[in-house]
């Protein structure tokens, strides 16, 4: 049990890194964020990363995400990859990718299978080789380190680990990597966000090279990157047949900067115009939403005002529910029950979705 520090409840949802329950990161923003602050400079000290979005007015902009850092002299920006060097921005640039590559048999366990044609009969045969799962391709998966987000609870916070690897992988390389049956790219992390310019070249230098078959370009992304970056995503996914799957961590944006560290005001505005996409190419499916279903923080409350934003958009946007597994400094808190899913999944549906969907049913705990 941990007692919260400011309203002296004990829970076992409540991570011992934050000390800090749900409602009263809600209710008492301004007086937590302390506790807040000391969580995410703790995470971040830890790995060698800037405690904030440096704005040194002697530095180097750079405009690729929400944190609009001025990097100065020497040092890094938020995502740990873009550097001042000698008075040149170097870090995510089209020829130096920061990044590790495998293939995944499809289907694989990916966030849009259950509405895209790596997994289903959705977009046969414009964008899908079978009248069904693609079983017999593969998927180029591409793992990005940096990240513009500092999420308390990443599944996948090991790519701190990778940022100060001295070999690179060219945008030529990894599109070289697309054999003949690699049916999708996938690009995640960390991020793609620090490393957008790289990933657009390896996406254009593929389907150049693959013109003349089906090759898909999706993205997993916390959607905060700036404008100009996401409507050039949005064409190459739109084009291959491929989606944008956008996590959307949190609707309260107080929530969001006590898990995140960062705001959620631009995710949710590039979720907003991409929405606007979604009829342009309704089948395969073009935007899919999930959320992580964090014990004691993502709620029925989270959910359901992150339904009725989506629903607003459009309702037939997937919206994908996903079971948390404690990691990184979020890992004292339980896994996900299932009563705890099930009940998000209902909240999602009375806002209106109608495609809502429970994933990684393993992880799923029997508490209540």
């Amino acid at each position: 049990m941990i007692k919260c520090l400011h309203c002296g409840k004990e829970s076992w949802l409540i991570a011992e890194s934050l000390g800090i329950c749900g409602d009263c990161i809600r209710k008492d923003f301004e007086e937590v964020l302390p506790y807040i602050k000391k969580a995410h400079y703790g995470s971040r000290d830890e790995f060698g990363l800037p405690r904030e979005p440096p704005q040194d007015p002697t530095g180097i902009a750079c405009r690729r995400c929400v944190n609009d850092c001025v990097i100065p002299l020497g040092k890094r920006g938020y995502c740990g990859l873009r550097q001042n060097q000698e008075g040149k921005l170097l870090g995510g640039s089209k020829n130096e990718g920061n990044l590790d590559w495998y293939y995944d048999n499809l289907p694989t366990n990916c966030v849009a299978d259950w509405v895209c044609p790596a997994g289903t009969e959705t977009g046969y045969p414009t964008y899908s080789y079978s009248k069904g799962p693609e079983y017999g391709y593969k998927n180029l998966a591409v793992f990005y380190h940096g990240c513009s987000f500092n999420c308390l609870f990443c599944q996948n916070w090991h790519w701190r680990d990778g940022l100060n690897r001295k070999k690179h992988v060219t945008a030529l390389q990894l599109a070289q990597a697309v054999d003949s049956r690699t049916a999708c790219i996938c690009y995640f992390g960390g991020d793609p966000t620090p490393q957008l310019p790289h990933a657009l070249e390896a996406s254009r230098l593929a389907l150049e090279k693959n013109k003349d078959r089906i090759l898909r370009v999706c993205w997993e992304t916390n959607g905060a990157m700036s404008f100009s970056y996401l409507e050039k995503m949005a064409k190459v996914s739109l084009i291959s047949g491929g989606c944008i799957k956008l996590d959307l961590k949190a609707w309260h944006d107080e929530l969001n900067i006590a898990l995140c560290g960062v705001s959620n005001k631009r995710t949710l505005e590039n979720f907003a115009q991409l929405s606007s996409w979604v009829e342009k190419r309704p089948d395969p499916p073009f935007l899919i939403a999930s959320t992580l279903l964090i014990p004691g923080y993502v709620d029925e409350e989270e959910v359901s005002a992150i339904a009725h934003f989506i629903s607003s958009l459009n309702p037939n946007i997937p919206y994908s529910l996903l079971a948390f597994y404690p990691q990184f400094y979020m890992h004292n808190l339980p896994t996900t029950s299932r009563s705890h899913a099930e009940r998000c999944k209902i909240s999602a549906e009375k806002e209106g979705l109608k495609r809502v969907r429970i994933g990684n049913l393993n992880l799923l705990s029997n508490a209540y």
